[in-house]
């Protein structure tokens, strides 16, 4: 019997099991796909908001406001890349202006700090390629960037370090009450008891939290479409750059991501599918027309990906994190800005717990701290060889275009949480990542699984699954 079971592994499970692991109790986190960061929290924007958008007092304006000023410190304990670029809402017109004006006074209601209404001379001063039809901005510094994947990873492996269990590949079919009690059922059989659960299972929240018996919200998938751009075009912007926003959202944006590259979009439009993660030539032309508002010259020719996200839309307005029924958590309608929130969600839901009746003491060698991952492309010329000559797998490059080594790949699959399959690697490495995705490594890494798991190549998958990347030999003969 486990202490608490978590349902989903994104960002917010992550976080939670972090913080939960410091107690000496079982805890174990509950996750359908086949790893962590597989939902929202592997194909969102990495942004971290400043928190000016949410309505004054709503829990999404609180734990913004907090998840923000928390994030420097909780990166560098993980070890994650994280950097302040500040952020900026553009106006077009004296309509826009108005608005930001509104979003600069619920900001400052909000307490965030370092807001400034600025003239577009002055949003050109902070970047030069914003186009002169930019009358004015919002300008926010607190704002930053991560990698969403990154953070999540790091979260659940610090989880991990710590004590906690991660069960992958397990859907949850049915949850049942008993006395003093949950057991919950995956749909392959497997099942396991725990005092406590707590639901962030993102786009299948209202599902899990149905089970339960709490059919008080919905969940509406919400589709946002993105351009990744090349490292080359990283010259376009350094801050976050925003139009004011609308009924759907933030809407289209461009920020450089923690790793140099530029991202454009999302889009935002609802589906009915919780799978429906399409690219769409609708979507896409979308993001060119309205990135070209922002910028006069857009190098849409150095596009390496497509890609889209889904996020977990609630019909509540703000986020759902409360207790329905005794001893089961909701974290649910954790859409934007969830990412930022997530360290300061991972604390309300703990406060939750206690306030049910969750009762353990503190562990004594408890380490919120991870050992930050090797990044061989980060090092100077004289540290590169100096790890070269400690482990000779850093002197063999598999990934050209992100400077991705042997060494990093085994760690990846060494390390908790363990990567186990091709995007798994790419996740945590980035190699696959870089202008020809994966069109120079992905042979290199699926043969290094392969030896590593001992298995063979035909059995590695891409993301788990029936993925297969090989089906068999047309030359060779049988392995």
């Amino acid at each position: 019997m486990y202490k608490t079971a978590i349902i989903g592994a994104g960002v917010i499970g992550a976080m939670t099991a972090r913080r939960l692991a410091a107690y000496d109790a079982e805890l174990i986190v509950l996750e359908k796909e086949a790893d962590v960061a597989m939902g929202q929290s592997k194909a969102n924007s990495g942004i971290v908001h400043a928190g000016f958008d949410p309505e004054p007092g709503s829990l999404k304006a609180k734990l913004n406001l907090k998840g923000n000023r928390m994030m420097e410190e909780t990166c560098h304990q993980l070890g994650v890349n994280f950097r302040r670029n500040g952020s900026l809402v553009v106006a077009f017109s004296e309509e826009d202006k108005k608005t930001l004006k509104k979003l600069y006074d619920r900001g400052n209601i909000n307490g965030v700090d370092g807001l400034r209404l600025i003239s577009g001379e002055e949003a050109r001063e902070i970047e030069k390629n914003l186009s002169e039809s930019v009358k004015g901005a919002l300008y926010a510094p607190s704002a930053g960037v991560v990698c969403p994947y990154d953070l999540t990873i790091e979260a659940m492996g610090n989880a991990m370090d710590n004590g906690a269990q991660l069960m992958t590949n397990f859907e949850v079919s049915s949850i049942k009450k008993k006395e003093g009690y949950y057991i919950i059922k995956a749909t392959d059989g497997r099942e396991i008891e725990a005092e406590y659960v707590v639901n962030c299972a993102g786009l299948y929240s209202d599902k899990i939290a149905a089970m339960a018996g709490d059919t008080s919200f919905h969940i509406t998938p919400r589709a946002g479409e993105y351009m990744l751009l090349d490292k080359e075009a990283g010259y376009l912007t350094d801050a976050t750059i925003f139009k004011v926003p609308d009924a759907m959202g933030k809407g289209v944006l461009a920020t450089k991501t923690v790793d140099g590259n530029i991202l454009l979009g999302p889009t935002s439009a609802d589906r009915e599918n919780r799978e429906d993660d399409r690219v769409t030539h609708c979507g896409l032309d979308i993001v060119r027309e309205k990135e070209k508002m922002f910028f006069d010259n857009v190098p849409f020719d150095k596009v390496i990906t497509q890609f889209a996200g889904l996020r977990a839309h609630g019909d509540k307005g703000d986020f759902i994190i409360n207790s329905p029924v005794p001893g089961f958590v909701n974290a649910a309608g954790i859409e934007s800005p969830g990412l930022t929130s997530a360290p300061a969600a991972a604390i309300k839901i703990e406060e939750i717990l206690i306030g049910t009746g969750f009762r353990a003491p503190m562990k004594k060698n408890y380490n919120p701290c991870r050992e930050k991952v090797v990044r061989f492309r980060e090092l100077s010329i004289h540290e590169k060889n100096a790890l070269i000559r400690k482990n000779k797998d850093y002197g063999q490059m598999v990934c050209r275009c992100e400077e991705i080594t042997k060494a990093e790949i085994l760690q990846a699959l060494r390390r908790n949480p363990k990567a186990t399959d091709i995007d798994g690697v790419k996740r945590r490495t980035r190699s696959g990542m870089g202008r020809c995705q994966g069109g120079f490594c992905m042979p290199h890494v699926l043969e290094i699984i392969a030896e590593e798991q001992n298995k063979k190549p035909e059995e590695v998958t891409k993301k788990g699954g029936g993925s297969k990347i090989l089906y068999g030999r047309v030359k060779g003969g049988a392995r």
